[in-house]
């Protein structure tokens, strides 16, 4: 197995510039993966690693190997769609082991490894099956097959699990975990969804607008984000945000909060505009408060989620973890604790 290494990767479509000079570093047998919102360049960048598209400058090697202008089958990786792409007239095992049969590999070498993909997989009792006959998460686990099959020196997977249901979703990604752990191969994965990438990757990288904004390990993201985008994208629910003005030194005010804020921060000067972030679960209600409407609750059990309005018309959301109802339109107040609060200039940057 080997590393991927991307210097000053830039992609144009015309005069378009939809890549901007990336620099990264995938080590070896690493699961990496990148998140952005839609449009943010994530799939592009991937379809540059797998050759599928063109660099228009800068470098891609994997391993050793300046792969940049190399054609997608010499450079090592096998590709992962969205949509499964399998034969509906071939069988499971058929399906598996037919790159390897276009390439001349003998039967007995080909059923080895389809082999050992299906008991990697688990597919063992569907390999005579067609897929008309397979749900959609063993589909998908046929196209992961296909892939391991080949032995490729990196897998790709651009956002698989994005036709599957809720449960589905949750099953493959246990699968695709447990795939990484056993065969240990470079995995970059591709997806909108920051709970997949939270939960799977070794390591983030969160784009926007064809740029890297942070990369790091899914928590040191989540627990220290370097500015405000990172901080809302990476979390579930999102991190509240709400507009404050320095009040002094190290002092910030609120409309959308019921206290003020004293941080040890360095912040600019006197009523310059920030932003406070807080995450769901910092926040506190006070029923014996009024400064904030209640819009909903979501009572799922386990965890409650109350959607309020502060008096500045802000829309924030509080996580708790015990059991509560509350009415549409009446009032509460809210605590949290100052150093739970993360600071972001104007321009979005963290406050450190």
């Amino acid at each position: 197995m080997t590393g991927v290494t991307l210097d000053k990767v830039t992609k144009r479509f015309g005069d378009v510039q939809v890549i901007h000079g990336i620099d990264l570093r995938v080590e070896d047998g690493e699961f990496c993966v990148f998140v952005g919102p839609s449009g943010c360049g994530k799939s592009t960048l991937l379809r540059m690693v797998a050759g599928l598209e063109d660099t228009s400058a800068g470098t891609i090697h994997i391993g050793s190997r300046d792969v940049t202008k190399a054609d997608p089958s010499e450079r090592g990786v096998a590709m992962v769609f969205q949509t499964y792409a399998l034969y509906p007239h071939m069988t499971v095992a058929e399906n598996m082991g037919f790159g390897l049969k276009m390439t001349g590999h003998p039967k007995d070498k080909i059923e080895a490894k389809v082999k050992e993909a299906s008991r990697i997989l688990k597919l063992d009792d569907y390999l005579a099956r067609k897929p008309k006959a397979l749900s959609g998460g063993q589909r998908q686990r046929v196209a992961i097959g296909r892939a391991i099959v080949r032995g490729p020196e990196v897998f790709l997977f651009d956002e698989p699990l994005s036709n599957l249901d809720a449960e589905l979703r949750v099953e493959m990604r246990v699968e695709i975990a447990r795939l990484h752990r056993e065969i240990g191969a470079t995995m970059i994965y591709v997806t909108h969804d920051q709970v997949e990438a939270m939960t799977l990757a070794d390591k983030i990288v969160v784009l926007r607008a064809g740029r890297v904004e942070q990369v790091g390990k899914p928590l040191d993201l989540y627990n220290n984000p370097d500015n405000k985008f990172v901080a809302g994208f990476i979390g579930s629910p999102a991190m509240n945000f709400v507009t404050g003005a320095v009040d002094g030194p190290g002092r910030v005010t609120a409309k959308g909060l019921s206290q003020d804020l004293t941080t040890t921060v360095a912040l600019p000067g006197t009523g310059a505009e920030v932003s406070v972030g807080l995450r769901p679960q910092h926040l506190k209600i006070d029923r014996s408060g009024t400064t904030h409407r209640v819009e909903l609750t979501e009572a799922l059990g386990g965890v409650s989620y109350v959607h309020l309005t502060a008096p500045s018309g802000e829309k924030l959301i509080v996580e708790s973890h015990e059991q509560i109802d509350l009415e549409p339109a009446s009032m509460v107040g809210l605590g949290f604790d100052a150093k739970d609060a993360m600071i972001f200039g104007k321009d979005g940057m963290r406050l450190r």
